[in-house]
């Protein structure tokens, strides 16, 4: 009803109305009762309730203060505990730093980071994800973060709900993602950059195993096995592994061994002779697709070209997945959709022109 008071819900919080009508709060745990300073919501409510859950017997009921820039019970106060947790030093280190990244601006985005984190409704969401439309991709960025944070607060009994689950995922304004290349765009590169140089075989690495650039710069000569390249795929290695063995087929040993200067640990060097990091390969990518006049092409559309040649080949998505590695076959649809479609046309028709015939 309009006016009511706000209901906030919380782990093991109780009221007690005493003689004169007067609600108190409680923390209830175990048999074990610990009266919290109103009103719901306050700094110093948050702040003992948080010493409560930490398991204090005698939370300080004394007004609270920020410790530098962290207000206990804040928002900034959940990331801080959240970036010391097991599920974010689990994740993959450029995820860490990404996701770290989009919760510390949120914290800084109009004071929100001093906020009691136990008050961020939906609503709250919502309005921030909305004044975000002009970037969908920055905007679902920070739901998910949110959603893993609020995850992390659940999980540990921190909170009981999370917010941001309830909040929808903007529309992308590019649903195909990246480029994928085309056949005669391959042709274009390979006219470029011809069999002896590190692009052409960074071109053939990519497009005949069909990884990402976290693995592409780390495959080498310690990974071939019997005429297979057996590897543990970079993303999500400490979580969930994902062991890769794929053949090598004979066009793309012909380059490997044609290529001038491949190191001992990893089959692409740098002009110094060292391997490549993953953001320094794919600027090194990036400017040899520029020299070859094809600024629309990126290393990670090659990805979608091997997925989308192999499902014009009639391979099954989970044939595809073997190749790729991808756990669910969500991506590969996305991926193979073009290429599904055409194979599916070419054979409609070459059926009514039997039928004709």
């Amino acid at each position: 009803m309009p006016g009511a008071p706000m209901k906030i819900r919380l782990k093991y919080v109780v009221e007690d109305i005493d003689r004169h009508g007067n609600v108190r709060l409680y923390f209830r745990r175990n048999g074990k009762k610990i009266r919290l300073p109103g009103p719901v919501g306050s700094q110093d409510f948050l702040a003992a309730y948080q010493t409560a859950l930490a398991g204090e017997s005698r939370p300080n009921l004394q007004p609270s203060k920020k410790l530098g820039h962290i207000v206990p019970g804040s928002v900034r106060a959940l990331c801080i505990e959240y970036f010391k947790s097991a599920m974010f030093r689990e994740l993959d280190p450029r995820t860490q730093k990404v996701r770290r990244s989009i919760l510390e601006r949120f914290c800084e985005h109009k004071s929100d980071g001093e906020k009691p984190f136990a008050l961020l409704q939906p609503k709250h969401i919502r309005k921030r994800r909305d004044e975000m439309m002009d970037r969908p991709a920055a905007a679902n960025g920070m739901v998910k973060a949110l959603r893993q944070l609020y995850k992390f607060a659940v999980r540990y009994d921190l909170h009981d709900r999370n917010p941001a689950a309830e909040i929808e995922y903007l529309a992308s304004k590019n649903p195909d993602g990246f480029h994928s290349w085309t056949l005669a765009e391959i042709e274009q590169f390979e006219e470029k950059h011809p069999v002896g140089t590190m692009a052409r075989l960074a071109l053939a690495l990519a497009l005949y195993t069909g990884q990402r650039r976290s693995d592409l710069v780390q495959m080498g000569k310690q990974h071939v096995r019997n005429g297979w390249l057996i590897f543990t795929q970079h993303k999500n290695r400490n979580r969930h592994p994902v062991r890769q063995e794929i053949p090598i087929v004979p066009e793309l040993q012909r380059i490997i061994d044609l290529t001038h200067g491949t190191g001992d640990l990893t089959f692409m060097v740098t002009a110094f002779n060292r391997p490549f990091t993953s953001n320094g390969f794919g600027n090194r990518f990036r400017k040899w697709c520029n020299e070859a006049g094809l600024p629309q092409c990126s290393v990670h559309g090659l990805r979608k070209a091997a997925a989308a040649r192999l499902a014009e080949q009639g391979c099954t998505e989970f044939e595809i997945m073997a190749i790729t590695g991808h756990r669910t076959s969500k991506e590969v649809t996305r991926y193979t959709r073009a290429a599904s479609q055409k194979t599916r046309a070419e054979s409609a028709l070459k059926r009514i022109t039997g039928e004709r015939n």
